[in-house]
């Protein structure tokens, strides 16, 4: 409820009940809420905290300051926790790791922490932060570690989520390599993965830049009949794939379904169509 007082005034009544106190979770529980709310602050003296302070009490001050948005107090602790080598969860890097790579800025202190779960044997990430980290790495093209963390977390005997399938197919178009995000598509078709509307649209991408209209045209068609709504951009580039076949026909009829769902056609695009009827009749 992010009600930092009322989370104090609990923890000092708790203290006073036997039954109750000393729990670390309750502890901690407190610590993260006044944190979140950047109503804690940090140690004068952060080595000797660090060296004294129980595990469980480090990462519920690091979560708190994460959601918080003080990424400049989690990344001081977190300094000073790795200086005295004591290990956190991954987990805790990783949210880190997806605060910060909102911000282009901080790309360094991205790629530390990357190094950092790099070097870890006791690796242990769950899909969600998993599949995070791999949405950073692309936005850093940091290509590589996508293809090692969808690596890793296969090898750990777990099966992707659509979502991390969708990253890695997302990671592959990007770096512009089309047939080894083709051979991706079949494993999920063969694993039956049911597709979401992003997973569409991340493979109708792929075969408009393999040029292949027939496939892009029949995942279309199946997205509708998945039952999702055809986006802007679904539509300007399946038009634009048959404005480069000749279809003059084609390309008007998408363009009324697009109306119909309620968009309008960039004056580039209408432009083109124009301009192509143009060569056709001429």
């Amino acid at each position: 409820m992010d009600l930092p007082q009322r989370a104090l005034q609990t923890f000092c009544w708790a203290q006073k009940m036997p039954h109750l106190y000393p729990d670390d979770r309750i502890l901690t529980s407190t610590v993260e809420v006044l944190a979140r709310k950047r109503e804690l602050k940090l140690p004068v003296n952060l080595e000797k905290f660090t060296s004294s302070t129980n595990r469980s009490l480090i990462e519920a001050m690091l979560k708190g300051f994460v959601k918080g948005g003080s990424l400049n107090l989690a990344w001081k602790l977190l300094s000073v926790v790795k200086q005295s080598k004591r290990m956190l969860d991954p987990g805790i890097y990783a949210k880190l790791i997806l605060e910060l790579g909102k911000n282009p800025d901080k790309h360094i202190l991205v790629e530390e922490l990357l190094g950092d779960l790099g070097e870890r044997d006791d690796l242990n990430l769950s899909q969600q932060d998993c599949t995070a980290i791999m949405k950073v790495c692309i936005r850093h093209r940091k290509f590589e570690i996508v293809e090692s963390l969808f690596y890793w977390f296969k090898q750990s005997g777990r099966d992707p989520s659509v979502v991390m399938y969708t990253t890695l197919l997302h990671s592959r178009y990007s770096e512009h390599k089309y047939m080894e995000a083709l051979a991706l598509v079949w494993e999920m078709e063969a694993r039956e993965c049911l597709l979401d509307l992003p997973a569409y649209r991340v493979v109708i991408k792929l075969f408009i830049g393999l040029k292949d209209l027939a496939r892009a045209v029949r995942y279309f068609s199946k997205l509708k009949e998945a039952g999702f709504s055809p986006t802007y951009d679904m539509y300007r580039d399946l038009i634009n794939m048959y404005m480069v076949a000749g279809r003059v026909g084609k390309c008007k009829e998408v363009c009324k379904e697009a109306s119909m769902a309620g968009f309008s056609l960039d004056k580039r695009t209408l432009l083109n169509l124009s301009k192509l009827e143009k060569d056709i009749l001429g």
